[in-house]
This record gives C-alpha cells, structure tokens and sequence, in this order.
C-alpha cells in the first residue's frame, strides 16, 4: 500500500504544473541567434527551471511577433524605425556590415561606386575591377533582413535595383555560399565573417571607404556601416524574461567570443 501511495505522489510531482520549465520564446534575426544561443546555454545551466526557445526568420519577423505576442522577445539587427517607438528596445551588442569574397579571389579592394555597380548588374566580370575574365556571382539576402535593408540604404538603392544570382537567408547561408564559389561576392555580418576567419573559412572581408571591417574598428566608431544588436519586447518585462534580458546584456566574453562588440 505504502510503494502505491509513494508511486502515486511521484506521478503528481512529475505532472505537477510547479516542475514544468518556464520557457521563453525568442525570434527574429538570424544574426543575433547564435550569439544567444550560446548565452542560452550558459542561463539554462544556471537556470535549470527555464528554457530558452530561438527562432530565426529576420528582424522584422523579431518586430511582429513581440508586437503581436507571438514571441516574449524580439531579436533585431539595426535601430528601430519611428513606427517602431511602442516596443521597448534593450541593446545588447554593437556589429557591422562587410562586403565578403572568397579568399582565392585576387581583388583586395573595391570603392562604394564599384559595389553598388556590381550589385546592380553593371559589372558583370572581376576583370572589370582589377580581377581576372571571371563572371560574377551576386549574392543576396532575402527580404525582411534588416542586413538588407541596412545595405540598401547605405548605397542609397532600391531592393528592385539589385541583380541577384543567389538570395540567401542567414549570415551563415551566406558565408558558406561564398566560400563554395571563388567568384562571388555578398555581405554579412562582421562578426559572424570574422568568427568564420578565425575558424578557417576561406573568405575575407573587404574595407569600406577605406576603413578596414573589424571589430576595433566597429567598436570605435570608424566604420561606416554599423548597426546595434537589440532584444525587443512588447511591455517591460519582469521575472525570467528580464532577468534574461539582464543576463545577456552582461555576458561581455561571450560575445567578444562571437567578435560581436558588448555593450559599457
């Protein structure tokens, strides 16, 4: 009698709404989930009642679903737009945007009236730029990415204007498309192309108007094409999910680790 009572209580504990981890659901852009990711391993293991759940699809994926709900965090790689002002924004890191080839490719340099020609389809061939009889191979990101948007209005152009061959999602997408084709040429972010550098991916990061793409440079200001990595919510948050949003804010060797920027 004594073994079926003890049996029945462990079958309540266990389906006890009390023990049920709390998750908490994170979306958005595809450049801030991986650093999380990594952030949410270290919460979890000190949090062994939350789980962290990240999804990708695009800043303005992150934008929609913390205004509707959907998600109790938004993840989302530029400044928020004016008609952005009702979601509260948490900045957790600082990156920029690098034009990327392929380290076989012999081009070291290209000004900002070379890129934009090129993404336009007006240079079809690196010999045009200094490079051999090679066609070359745009490489695009999908609509809804802010690393889209944030390239189009650094070159003042228009998403129509843009002669793809390839679109592709995330950074790391991207990063191995280029890697797979000495002839091509696209954007991501610094830190996720510096973090593939460093492990050995074959592709480098161009200058921009002179100023080389890192990190120290990002960090001081210098390089032109930056952009805040922020966390969105709809109210302000309280309990797991702000002392999350705490937590990620001040995990400066992780992202250092990630060659994203922390925040003083």
């Amino acid at each position: 009698m004594n073994s079926i009572l003890v049996f029945s209580l462990c079958i309540l504990v266990s389906w006890s709404p009390s023990f049920a981890a709390e998750k908490i659901l994170l979306t958005g852009s595809s450049t801030v989930a991986p650093l999380i990711d990594e952030i949410a391993k270290q919460f979890e293991s000190q949090n062994k009642n939350i789980r962290i759940d990240i999804q990708t699809g695009g800043s303005t994926r992150g934008i929609i679903d913390a205004r509707r709900g959907v998600s109790q965090i938004g993840m989302v790689s530029r400044k928020l737009k004016v008609n952005e002002a009702d979601l509260l924004k948490f900045t957790i890191a600082l990156d920029g945007i690098g034009i990327i080839l392929h380290t076989d490719n012999p081009v070291r340099e290209l000004s900002k009236q070379q890129i934009l020609a090129i993404f336009k389809g007006e240079i079809t061939k690196w010999s045009e730029v200094g490079g051999p009889d090679q066609r070359i191979i745009v490489v695009n990101k999908a609509q809804g990415r802010s690393t889209l948007e944030l390239f189009l209005k650094y070159f003042k152009t228009k998403s129509s204007s843009i002669k793809s061959h390839v679109i592709i999602g995330d950074n790391e997408q991207g990063i191995k498309t280029i890697s797979a084709h000495p002839w091509s040429i696209g954007y991501v972010s610094i830190g996720t192309a510096e973090f593939n550098i460093a492990n050995g991916t074959p592709i480098k990061i161009l200058d921009l108007e002179g100023v080389k793409a890192s990190v120290e440079n990002v960090r001081s200001g210098l390089y032109p094409l930056s952009r805040p990595l922020n966390f969105v919510t709809s109210k302000q948050p309280i309990g797991p999910i702000k002392e999350f949003i705490d937590y990620a804010r001040n995990r400066k060797e992780i992202i250092k680790g990630q060659y994203f920027v922390p925040i003083n």
